[in-house]
């Protein structure tokens, strides 16, 4: 892979964490609903599982009611920069974009890296693996991607303290 396809994905991904694409926001799941336990009178007899909670079920010959009126959209909070122009991230920040732009990389674990940033000026970013998340191997090819990630990214982005 060429240095000018990594410049423009890691371009793309920071575009994207700092507002260029809009992504649509979260939805939570519906909560679920709870069921009532039942304790059994005395030892030996089993308890009985509680039925289901009804669910109600929207007639037919009801109208459609529109839903309530949306909040007014909040102005989008200004982000923090520097004088030469680049992004003031926390350090969090600044670790969720290092660790996205290495799980790109081909056999990165699902689970088990961390990303740690330290420093101020001239921050930096180290990577810490859970045991028998990933091969010696890997890790080392992952620690040495990391100096060049981090060079490139300080260009774009630097330490919130």
């Amino acid at each position: 892979m060429s240095d000018d396809v990594k410049d423009a994905g890691l371009v793309a991904m920071i575009s994207s964490i700092l507002g260029g694409n809009k992504r649509a926001d979260i939805v939570a799941p519906p909560p679920l609903a709870e069921v009532p336990r039942t304790v059994p009178t005395s030892g030996s007899e089993p308890a009985e599982a509680a039925p289901p909670a009804a669910v109600p079920v929207k007639d037919e010959a009801e109208p459609n009611t529109a839903p309530p009126p949306a909040k007014p959209a909040e102005p989008p909070a200004r982000i923090a920069t520097t004088p030469d122009g680049r992004q003031l991230l926390p350090a969090e920040a600044i670790a969720d974009l290092v660790l996205g732009e290495l799980r790109k990389m081909e056999d990165f674990p699902a689970s088990g890296a961390s990303v740690t940033v330290y420093g101020y000026r001239h921050w930096n970013a180290m990577i810490t693996f859970a045991p028998f998340s990933t091969s010696f191997q890997n890790a080392t090819r992952f620690r040495q991607a990391m100096p060049d990630l981090v060079f490139k990214l300080r260009r774009f982005v630097a330490l919130e303290i």
